[in-house]
């Protein structure tokens, strides 16, 4: 049993995998990936190798692919498919980080934080220009309430920031649990102060934040993204930026990574990090821990954590010479436009959010339908 391990992960992960008996653990750069896949059971990414249907082809006894991570944009799911490989992801390792990452932005929209940081360094005292604005009393406007979104609404909350959410996948029961609206895309560009995004890219989200739904937003709304940078046409959003239509814009990720023709590199009321919202120690421990149990899991048959919706999860073990006890599928996924077949337990929340208290506001949970 040979396991590929193209991108690093956690050595938590990495030990988990190498203490299984019989199993040979391959740690890959991207000059010998192609050698190792010709004898490879499964392989393990996150997201800087590209799993296309050519390398794909270069492991005949491939059997399941992980993602450390949420999305699976860089895997060719129609590939897979056909060669019934397994493709699995870790949603909701990382929810905490990247909507903690998601309100450091949001934050640094609201009070300038970066321009007044940059002032100071270069010895410029520019306390008159400061005035920012409060987020207390503002409308936030979700785009995806998966697992992050809500860990942002829950935030929101906490700021006394009222809370409206699109995702056509979510109930209007569930949006309750977490004091979110439920409302149409048009109202919550309409009426939102600042709107951040959450959903997954796929062609009904391409382009999402375009000229024409930036004209439906309020004039001097702001806008974060720590999804997926080809959710916005980023000349659109530039030009709005100019012109004045939107009072600012922070991204943690963009179309072409790193950014080299980005026009929004430059603008004064533009803030960017290099996609570190998952970044953080705790994340990275959480998804390389648990797209390894995945691996294993699947590996022996058993029950794994998420499978993505165009990877039928029967047909691919089937394929693969194993029977899986599955439990159950959820029909929804973490964002719209993506809605993988989540394998649910109790409750959507992270490993480490903590277990609610008695009487407390409790997260979305998956449900089937």
């Amino acid at each position: 049993m040979k396991v590929i391990i193209a991108d690093k992960i956690s050595e938590r992960g990495v030990q988990l995998l190498k203490e299984q008996p019989g199993w040979n653990v391959v740690l890959t750069t991207k000059d010998n990936l192609n050698v190792e896949m010709a004898d490879a059971d499964a392989l393990i990414v996150r997201s800087a190798t590209k799993v296309t249907a050519e390398l794909l082809e270069l492991a005949p006894k491939l059997r399941a692919v992980g993602r450390a991570g949420v999305g699976v944009d860089n895997i060719d799911l129609e590939a897979a498919t056909k060669r019934g490989v397994l493709v699995m992801s870790t949603p909701g390792g990382n929810a905490v980080s990247v909507a903690e990452h998601t309100f450091a932005l949001l934050l640094a929209l609201a009070r300038q934080v970066p321009r007044l940081d940059k002032a100071i360094h270069e010895g410029r005292w520019e306390k008159s220009t400061a005035a920012g604005t409060e987020v207390r009393g503002k409308t936030l406007g979700l785009i995806g309430l998966g697992r992050i979104g809500s860990e942002v609404a829950v935030r929101a909350e906490a700021f006394d920031m009222r809370v409206l959410a699109y995702d056509p996948f979510i109930s209007e029961a569930a949006a309750r649990e977490v004091s979110v609206e439920l409302v149409p895309l048009d109202i919550l560009l309409a009426q939102s102060d600042f709107v951040s995004l959450h959903t997954a890219l796929s062609p009904a989200t391409l382009n999402l934040i375009n000229s024409s739904t930036i004209a439906k937003m309020k004039k001097g709304a702001r806008v974060i993204n720590a999804a997926r940078g080809e959710l916005i046409d980023e000349a659109a959003l530039a030009a709005a930026l100019k012109s004045g239509q939107l009072s600012g814009a922070a991204v943690d990720v963009f179309a072409e990574e790193p950014p080299k023709n980005s026009p929004l590199i430059g603008l004064s009321n533009f803030i960017a990090t290099p996609h570190v919202a998952g970044s953080t120690t705790e994340a990275q421990e959480e998804v390389g821990t648990q797209v390894a149990v995945q691996i294993k899991d699947s590996q022996r048959g058993e029950l794994a954590r998420t499978f993505c919706r165009s990877v039928p999860a029967r047909a691919a073990l089937s394929r693969a010479g194993r029977a899986p006890r599955v439990a159950g599928f959820a029909s929804r996924g973490d964002t719209p436009g993506a809605h993988p077949h989540s394998l649910c337990g109790r409750s959507g929340r992270g490993r480490h959010a903590p277990a609610p208290q008695r009487g407390a506001r409790r997260r979305p949970q998956c449900s089937a339908g």
